[in-house]
């Protein structure tokens, strides 16, 4: 067979992930098809929701953000051998941050948002850092410490939008943020009268800012870009990769290993932090009791798994994961189908890609299988 003569299609990043989303894509199909739903119109309905109009691409692109940044916690840590479960609380921690800074400070915008984003990320930065200290100082498995620690952040969450200081009367949430601290495209203009006439004489654009379109993916390249350059071109990138490749033989070689896990757990915990931070400054303007958790820090560890660990790569798994469940919606609203189809679709997706070895196997089987065809074939002309 022509399509498995090339191994490498199977052994790189790119080649399993793509393999990984067409082997998603093809049991869901098999479910909706089982389920008494016509699959192509299921895709066709799934793509139309995402692509049909421009407010259903920005915001598609809005709810990827936060999944993408949490996606490059995830991968950062990764490349040090870390599972950072603990994205999740860490972006609570931003979130609290935001909220409070954003509220208490009344500052000149650009300066406003530049110090939540900056101080949101030293908070969740610290917050992870307690994981990472504690498997460098005493092996504690970070999978256990970040669990914890995400509750820890969940609980402190509730606690503090109760503070008479924050809490809005009659709600259960905080005031909302001061208008400098607010990073929506345009939020002032649009609101105004000139910027009402100007949009209703130009409805693709009032079509896209009808959502709260915010600078916030802007910002998510950027971290991506920046996180892409330390682990490739740096010394601690150098580093943290060596520690993530053999522990051993980087400890041997003069490398930190203590420093390397502490900085890992850090960086990766102040990205996730300023990922909290921007859903508050883009999307919610105040932090909210909580019932169960977002799902931001979880999600985002299926984004990083799906780019491989690529910071750069997490962009496009972040954009993908965010128009499957947009999409998916669509499915469930128009046909009826059940939404909990595209959850398969994503666990299988991970499910092919987090077994690399699995696909690898893919070559050899179809190879085995040829060649048992073959011998049978020749058995039964000798018959």
């Amino acid at each position: 067979m022509k399509i498995f003569k090339d191994k490498k299609i199977f052994s790189s990043n790119i080649g399993r992930t793509i393999i990984s989303l067409l082997m998603g894509f093809f049991i869901g199909a098999l479910i909706l098809a089982v389920a008494g739903y016509n699959p192509l119109e299921a895709y066709k309905v799934m793509f139309l929701g995402v692509f049909n109009k421009p407010k259903y691409i920005v915001q598609t692109i809005i709810n990827s953000t936060p999944i993408i940044f949490t996606g490059i916690s995830i991968a950062f840590a990764y490349k040090t051998g870390l599972f950072n479960i603990g994205a999740e609380g860490q972006f609570i921690i931003g979130s609290i941050t935001a909220a409070i800074l954003g509220y208490l400070l009344h500052l000149p915008h650009l300066i406003h948002v530049f110090l939540i984003i900056v101080v949101a990320g030293l908070a969740a930065g610290i917050w992870g850092g307690i994981a990472g200290f504690l498997k460098a100082k005493f092996d504690i498995n970070e999978v256990i410490t970040t669990i914890m620690l995400n509750w820890v952040a969940f609980y402190s969450l509730n606690y503090i939008v109760q503070l008479d200081s924050l809490k809005k009367p009659n709600a259960e949430a905080t005031y909302d943020i001061q208008q400098s601290a607010s990073i929506i495209v345009l939020e002032v203009w649009k609101k105004s009268k000139e910027g009402i006439n100007w949009l209703n004489e130009h409805l693709f654009f009032k079509d896209i800012f009808k959502t709260r379109m915010n600078w916030g993916i802007l910002i998510a390249i950027l971290i991506a870009v920046i996180a892409s350059y330390i682990i490739r071109k740096t010394v601690l990138g150098y580093e943290l990769r060596s520690v993530g490749h053999n522990r051993q033989a980087a400890e041997y070689g003069g490398i930190n290993v203590s420093k390397s896990l502490v900085s890992s757990m850090m960086i990766a915990g102040g990205i996730a932090g300023i990922a909290g931070a921007i859903q508050v400054m883009g999307i919610s303007h105040r932090i909210s009791t909580l019932s169960v958790m977002e799902g931001y820090g979880f999600n985002g560890i299926a984004v990083g798994l799906i780019a491989g660990g690529s910071p750069i790569g997490c962009i496009f798994a972040g954009l993908l994961f965010s128009a499957l469940n947009y999409g998916g919606g669509k499915v469930q609203y128009i046909l009826g189908a059940p939404t909990e189809i595209i959850d398969i679709m994503v666990g299988v997706i991970l499910l092919f890609v987090a077994v690399p070895k699995l696909i690898a196997l893919f070559p050899r089987l179809a190879i085995i299988f040829s060649f048992t065809k073959g011998k049978m074939g020749g058995e039964d002309n000798v018959d």
